[in-house]
């Protein structure tokens, strides 16, 4: 979605890379609070701030507690969402998909046979 590598939890991005940035997704009540912490800088994809979404420069993330911190505050607002139910489009093709590609119960490791028409 933001062309780097995105973490969901609960259903909800939390967290993610954009080049060699880390992108958290945060309560947009703190994200003035945020803001100010060193290596922290508002997440401008679109040309325009995204509030609730910061990118922390790879400094920010250096050391395992630092990194930890931010996952966690990312972690932290994803699960304090409601659970997300209904999927959408590309989410339902890639459950379909996955199942599709689990082995049948019989124990078979055949991939499944592609239908043509």
């Amino acid at each position: 979605m933001f062309g780097g590598l995105a973490f969901m939890a609960r259903g909800h991005m939390c967290c993610g890379l954009v080049q060699a940035k880390l992108m958290v997704r945060v309560d947009p009540d703190t994200y003035d609070r945020l803001l100010q912490e060193p290596d922290a800088q508002p997440m401008d994809f679109t040309g325009r701030p995204m509030r609730g979404f910061l990118y922390v420069n790879p400094d920010g993330v250096a050391s395992a507690p630092a990194l930890r911190k931010w996952i966690a505050r990312a972690v932290a607002f994803a699960e304090s969402r409601p659970p997300k139910t209904k999927l959408g489009g590309r989410a339902r093709a890639r459950v379909r998909l996955t199942k599709r590609l689990q082995p049948a119960a019989s124990g078979r490791s055949d991939p499944p046979k592609r239908r043509r028409g």
